[in-house]
């Protein structure tokens, strides 16, 4: 009789507990209702945060002229560029993308071994400059008339972007960053390249592309954290009609450019043969 009693009393104080945790859980902590618990930070709000709004970006920044500034321009507010997307993602929808077969072929082998240049410290041109962790530095030097943009990771070498009004020249040594002019659109920064060689991917999934790839990008600073990144690929080597893609790039803000030193340590090999052992044997060593 006296287990029965102890029992039942235990049978009490347990539903007492679970009735109490239920009443201090905050409502659509379900899981899959986008409310607080586990799901607090994925996108659903809850918790401390619900309710409250996002402060709105600050405008964006300006000289004394009224021109755009893209960062690096004004004294002690320096900051680096890094992608508001899946780096693994594809520069612009797969399905807007008008392979040709030889191109598909090529793409689609690459989506199995991943041996691509940028982990091997290789200059990468156009979309893939701005898919790294590590971020790009925008320099403008009006005395010049030339734009700058200078990357962290991989092979740490920076781009130019001619403002002076010059034309391409007839005969281009073919590069991975390629020969590029730019202009403004507004508040829009508008850049023409051409002149790349075939020795880079134009993103992390693998695009191909020819000698003659033709690219126009527009850099536009829609506020003083954000820029629109656009871009239309045109190349008739290796596609049968141009598309477009891109992405935003977010500010970050009293970062500087660091050193960075390419496969010290030789970490990267894991990433130069992808991530499924079965596909790619890994018992001969691998030489860049």
């Amino acid at each position: 009789m006296r287990r029965t009693i102890i029992a039942i009393a235990a049978a009490a104080v347990l539903s007492l507990l679970v009735m109490t945790a239920g009443a201090q859980q905050p409502a659509g902590a379900a899981k899959g209702k986008g409310g607080g618990g586990a799901n607090a930070n994925k996108g659903g709000g809850g918790g401390a945060n619900k309710g409250k709004a996002a402060a709105p970006a600050a405008p964006t920044p300006r000289n004394a002229s009224g021109k755009v500034l893209f960062g690096g321009e004004v004294a002690g507010k320096n900051g680096v560029w890094t992608p508001v997307f899946s780096l693994t993602a594809p520069a612009a929808p797969y399905e807007t993308v008008s392979f040709q077969p030889w191109a598909k072929a090529l793409y689609d082998e690459r989506q199995k071994h991943e041996l691509e240049p940028h982990a091997r410290c290789k200059a990468s041109g156009v979309t893939r400059q701005f898919l790294t962790p590590y971020g790009v530095e925008f320099t403008m030097i009006p005395e010049l008339q030339r734009v700058f943009i200078f990357d962290i990771g991989g092979p740490h070498t920076f781009r130019t972007i001619y403002m002076d009004g010059r034309s391409h020249p007839d005969n281009i040594s073919p590069s991975n960053y390629g020969h590029s002019i730019g202009w403004w659109e507004g508040d829009t920064l508008v850049v023409d390249s051409v002149g790349y060689n075939e020795d880079f991917w134009l993103d992390r999934r693998g695009l191909p592309h020819t000698e003659q790839l033709h690219t126009i990008e527009r850099f536009t600073r829609t506020d003083k954290t954000t820029i629109e990144y656009k871009i239309t690929v045109d190349d008739p080597g290796a596609y049968t009609a141009p598309y477009d893609g891109g992405f935003n790039l977010r500010y970050n803000e009293n970062q500087e450019l660091f050193e960075y030193v390419c496969q010290q340590a030789n970490y990267a090999h894991e990433l130069m043969v992808g991530g499924e052992s079965r596909v790619i044997s890994r018992s001969s060593q691998i030489v860049p």
